[in-house]
C-alpha cells in the first residue's frame, strides 16, 4: 500500500541535495525488491528497541522507500513529508522525536497524522563512506516515549550494516557489469578473429558450385577448424579442410600457420601428398618444443571436356571425404593410413582419385559432425551420416549444406564440437527439350 501524503518534495537549497540524490541513483536499491538481509536489520532494530515498528528507508527526491518493514504491512513507501526520515538524513547524528503530535515538522507527516497514528520516532542515518546520507534505520512507536543512549548506539551499528551491504552490493553489480561487458567486447574479438581465420567467400570456379559452413559450438571461444578453395596456375582448382589441435588463441595462430603453408605449398608443388608433406615439416620446425598436429584434407581438381571434374585427394588423419553421387548413392573416397600431420616422425600421407560427374557432389567435414550425439546417446558416425545423406538426397553444394545444417540442428546438444564443411558439386546437365533431367 502506498500512502501519497504531501508530495512536498525536497528543498532545492538543501546543501548537497543534488550530489545526494545521485549517490541515491549509484546504489541501485530503489525498487528492488524485497531481501532478508535487510528485513533482518529491520526486525533487529525493533527488538533492541523495544518498538512495534521498524523500517529501513531510502529517501528519494519526493518519497520515502522502504527497502524493509516490520509492523508495517503493506506500506512500501509514503511522501516525503517532513518530520521523520526527511529530517533525519539532515543530521549526521541518530535522530528522536519523543511525541510527534507536539512536534511542529512531524506532526504533519503521513504516518503520523494518518494510520498507524506514530508518535515515538528514532533513527541513525545511512552515510555512505564519501559522506551521503541515503536514508535511515528507523524505529517507531505508537506512544511517546524517549530512546537510550544504547539503543541508539544500537540503531547507528544496523545503519552502518545497511552501509556496507549496500557497498557490497554496488561492487557486484560494478563488478558483473564490467564482466559483462568485458565478454561481450571478447565475443565480438572471437567473432572477428574467427572470421580472419576463413575464407570471407570462396571464388566463383567455372563449371562448378562451390559452398562452405561453420557451425561453431561455442561463442566465446575461436575453435581450429578451417578450410579453403582457390585456382592454381595450371587451370586447375586447389582446395583443402582440417583441424588443428586445441582451441583459442594458439589454435587461432595454429590455423593461420596452417592455411598459409598449404597455400603456399600448393603454388610450389601441387601435389597433394607433397603439400601435407610441407606442411608436416613446417610445423615441426615452427613447434620443436611444444609439438602442434592436425589433420586434414587437400585435393586439387581440374575440369574435363564431358563437363566432369578429376579430383585427387590426400589425407593426413582426417575424416574421409563423400562423394554424394547424382542418383542420391554415397560413395566414401579412403585414404586410408594417412597420419596426423605434425607430430609423428615420418608420417605417410595416403593419396586416392576421384571422378565428379554432372549431378556429382564432394562432401568434406570436420569431425565435429560424426562425433555428435544422436538423441539415444549413440555417435553418429560415418555410417549414420552416410545414412543420413542416402535418406535425404540433396541435389547441389547450397542444399547439400543446408541438409547437414538441418542435422546439426536436429542433433542439438548432441553437437560437442566445431564442425567446418566444403562442399563442392557439378550442375546436372541441361535437360533436352521434353526430356526429364537425368539422375
Amino acid at each position: 500500500m502506498t500512502d501519497p501524503g504531501r508530495h512536498l518534495g525536497p528543498d532545492p537549497a538543501l546543501p548537497g541535495e543534488r550530489e545526494r540524490l545521485a549517490a541515491v541513483r549509484r546504489y541501485r536499491i530503489l525498487d528492488t525488491p524485497p531481501d532478508g538481509a535487510f528485513d533482518t536489520i529491520a526486525s533487529l532494530a525493533a527488538r533492541s528497541c523495544g518498538t512495534p515498528m521498524a523500517t529501513v528507508g531510502i529517501v528519494d527526491r519526493d518519497r520515502v522507500w522502504f527497502k524493509a518493514v516490520h509492523g508495517l504491512p503493506g506500506v512500501s513507501q509514503i511522501a516525503r513529508g517532513p518530520g521523520l526520515c526527511a529530517s533525519a538524513i539532515l543530521r549526521d547524528t541518530p535522530y528522536v522525536v519523543t511525541d510527534a503530535l507536539t512536534d511542529p515538522a512531524a506532526a504533519a507527516n503521513p504516518l503520523v497524522r494518518g494510520e498507524p497514528g506514530v508518535r515515538f520516532y528514532a533513527a541513525a542515518p545511512i552515510t555512505t563512506a564519501d559522506g551521503h546520507c541515503l536514508g535511515t534505520v528507523s524505529v517507531l512507536d505508537t506512544r511517546p516515549r524517549d530512546a537510550t543512549e544504547e539503543q541508539l548506539g544500537i540503531l547507528g551499528d544496523l545503519a552502518a550494516l545497511v552501509a556496507q551491504e549496500l557497498e557490497r552490493r554496488l561492487s557486484s553489480i560494478c563488478t558483473i557489469t564490467a564482466e559483462r561487458t568485458m565478454r561481450a567486447g571478447a565475443e565480438r574479438l572471437v567473432r572477428t578473429l574467427q572470421r580472419t581465420l576463413l575464407p570471407p567467400a570462396l571464388p566463383e570456379v567455372p563449371g562448378l558450385d562451390a559452398a562452405a559452413a561453420y557451425h561453431p559450438v561455442s561463442q566465446d571461444e575461436v575453435g581450429g577448424d578451417f578450410y579453403d578453395l582457390f585456382p592454381l596456375d595450371d587451370g586447375r582448382w586447389a582446395f583443402f579442410l582440417g583441424d588443428v589441435c586445441g582451441k583459442g588463441a594458439e589454435a587461432a595462430a595454429l590455423t593461420s600457420l596452417t592455411r598459409y603453408t598449404l597455400r603456399s605449398a600448393a603454388i610450389y608443388d601441387p601435389d597433394p601428398c607433397a603439400v601435407l608433406g610441407n606442411l608436416d615439416a613446417v610445423l615441426k620446425g615452427e613447434y620443436q618444443s611444444d609439438p602442434r598436429f592436425c589433420t586434414a584434407l587437400f585435393g586439387v581438381m581440374a575440369p574435363e571436356p564431358d563437363g566432369s571434374f578429376a579430383v585427387t585427394l590426400a589425407g593426413g588423419g582426417h575424416p574421409p571425404a563423400l562423394a554424394v553421387r547424382a542418383d542420391g548413392t554415397v560413395d566414401t573416397v579412403p585414404t586410408p593410413g594417412g597420419q596426423l600431420i605434425g607430430i609423428l616422425p615420418e608420417p605417410r600421407f595416403a593419396q586416392a582419385d576421384v571422378r565428379l560427374a554432372p549431378g556429382d557432389a564432394l562432401l568434406l567435414y570436420t569431425d565435429g559432425l560424426t562425433e555428435a550425439r544422436t538423441p539415444d546417446g549413440a555417435m553418429l558416425g560415418d555410417e549414420g551420416l552416410t545414412a543420413h545423406l542416402t535418406s535425404k538426397p540433396s541435389d547441389g553444394a547450397d542444399n547439400l549444406l543446408a541438409n547437414i545444417h538441418k542435422l546439426l540442428t536436429e542433433l542439438g546438444a548432441g553437437v560437442g564440437d566445431d564442425t567446418a564443411l566444403l562442399a563442392l558439386s557439378v550442375p546436372r546437365r541441361p535437360a533436352a527439350s521434353g526430356q526429364e533431367p537425368p539422375r
